[in-house]
């Protein structure tokens, strides 16, 4: 069974800094794209960054480029998003996902997906 479990969420304030990390379980980990999305209240989901296991490669929204930085660490099975500079339109439950393809900050193109944690950027 896949699990994706986040955490790293809370309250920070505008130009603060938070560490989100999503630990998964029941996959092949050293191929596969892990996403991050969020998805404030009365807006769709959308797609934050993502990093494909097999060789690094890595995607970011235009929203957070610049600003938040996606890593993997393999053997522990884990991806981390480095969310600095946040500011309140961060505000958002974020959510991890996988897939077995490449790269893609689509949330229909992902078959497994977190709970997701709380976000929140007081300004």
């Amino acid at each position: 069974e896949v699990q994706l479990v986040e955490s790293g969420g809370g309250l920070v304030q505008a130009g603060g800094s938070l560490r989100l990390s999503c630990a998964a379980s029941g996959l092949t980990f050293d191929d596969v794209t892990i996403g991050w999305f969020r998805q404030a209240p009365g807006k769709e989901r959308e797609g934050v960054s993502c990093i494909s296991t097999s060789d690094g490669t890595t995607y970011y929204s235009d929203s957070v480029k610049g600003r938040f930085t996606i890593s993997s660490d393999n053997a522990k099975n884990t991806v981390v998003l480095q969310m600095n500079s946040l500011q309140p339109q961060d505000t958002a439950v974020y959510y991890c996902a996988a897939r077995y393809y490449t790269g893609s900050l689509f949330p229909e193109d992902y078959d497994y997906w977190g709970q997701g944690t709380q976000v929140t950027v007081s300004s």
